[in-house]
């Protein structure tokens, strides 16, 4: 069941008290936990989920997960972090997770958008074109 519109309301106004300078707070985070552990909400597990999800998908927007299919050199997860960091004007941490399933090349995710230069991506591609 979807959370009411109150508990969407409430859980947009307490992430925008947890963020400073568009970046989470990790000290406002706590402090809006401990309000609404002593002044709970309505629906307080609705608003935690709300609040967790925005908060979520706020930190994906600061980090590029890497994903490789064989070794990769931290100078070159350096670069992607420069470079990504350029291209969307705000500071990028990256973060490197190996995957076989890949082949070879890289998959990039930050926030929404994907970056896929993998083989299996490739395959992937030309198997929906057939």
């Amino acid at each position: 069941m979807p959370a009411s519109r109150s508990a969407q309301t409430l859980a947009r106004h307490l992430f925008q008290l947890s963020l400073v300078e568009g970046q989470v707070s990790a000290d406002l985070v706590a402090a809006v936990l401990a309000y609404l552990r002593q002044h709970p909400p309505r629906q307080p597990v609705a608003v935690l989920k709300q609040y967790r999800r925005l908060i979520a998908r706020q930190l994906a927007r600061y980090e590029a997960r890497v994903e490789h299919a064989g070794a990769i050199d931290a100078a070159i997860l350096g670069a992607i972090g420069t470079a990504l960091a350029r291209k969307y004007r705000r500071p990028i941490t990256t973060a490197a997770r190996p995957n076989p399933a890949l082949i070879a090349g890289l998959r990039i995710r930050v926030g929404d958008d994907l970056y896929d230069t993998s083989i299996a991506g490739r395959l992937a591609t030309l198997a929906a074109l057939a």
